[in-house]
């Protein structure tokens, strides 16, 4: 299992009580921080992740880690009557519920906070779960997966957008460089937390990615596991089903 990063020091606080306060404190500047941090390639992504959800045709749809709710509101454009975001952080669900007004799809999207290594669902619930850049969070990686395969349907779908480390030269050395020292730095520019965005570097840096989490996935009990390495390495989009 990759070892717990502890974004405030000396802290008596869980793993999650850590996340949801670190992102309650950056929900502001959140969305402005992703685009630049990605130089704004986290758009292209997500729209893959679209892509891959659509063809299943889902009709309910849960967005775990929902964050601002940048993936929920992508999913709007399935065909789903019925979209849940669900997130630790209240900082981060204010921040989305406006969006959500904003684009008049209150009555499509709801926001709920929660845990998602305990979701308030019925098993078998929704034919489509998406997480992205959320999964590393997760305070037991194992115990969360489960609990989405719980809440998943039959023949549902599965994908996670996540950060991964490139392999090759020179993007390896390239992407560390920027993680370690850039990352930090914009986010102490940008939102005056660079220990929030230093955290964000340091758990990318040692999280499971390409077949390890895939072995992970199929250990748990998903099927049809696929992994999709994007821009160099630096993102992978995984999907994956229920039996």
């Amino acid at each position: 299992m990759p070892k717990i990063i502890t974004p405030y020091k000396e802290s008596l606080l869980s793993k999650k009580e850590q996340v949801a306060q670190m992102f309650d404190t950056i929900s502001e500047n959140y969305d402005g921080l992703n685009r630049i941090i990605s130089f704004g390639i986290d758009v292209k992504w997500r729209k893959k992740v679209l892509q891959i959800v659509t063809q299943s045709n889902p009709k309910t749809i849960l967005d775990i880690a929902t964050g601002t709710g940048d993936l929920a509101i992508l999913m709007a454009k399935t065909n789903a009557e019925k979209i849940i975001g669900l997130d630790i952080s209240p900082g981060m669900l204010e921040v989305g519920i406006k969006k959500i007004a904003n684009k008049n799809l209150a009555n499509k999207i709801e926001m709920i906070i929660g845990d998602s290594e305990k979701m308030p669902f019925e098993d078998n619930t929704f034919d489509a779960i998406t997480v992205a850049f959320g999964v590393r969070n997760f305070e037991n990686l194992e115990k969360g997966l489960t609990e989405i395969l719980r809440v998943l349907k039959p023949n549902g779908v599965f994908v996670i957008l996540e950060t991964s480390n490139p392999t090759k030269f020179p993007f390896k050395q390239g992407y560390v460089f920027y993680t370690k020292n850039i990352l930090p730095l914009i986010g102490r520019i940008f939102s005056k937390d660079d220990v929030a965005y230093g955290y964000l570097s340091e758990s990318a840096s040692v999280f499971p990615f390409g077949e390890a989490l895939n072995n992970i996935l199929r250990k748990i009990g998903f099927i049809n596991v696929v992994d999709r390495p994007q821009t160099f390495g630096v993102a992978t989009i995984y999907s994956a089903s229920k039996k």
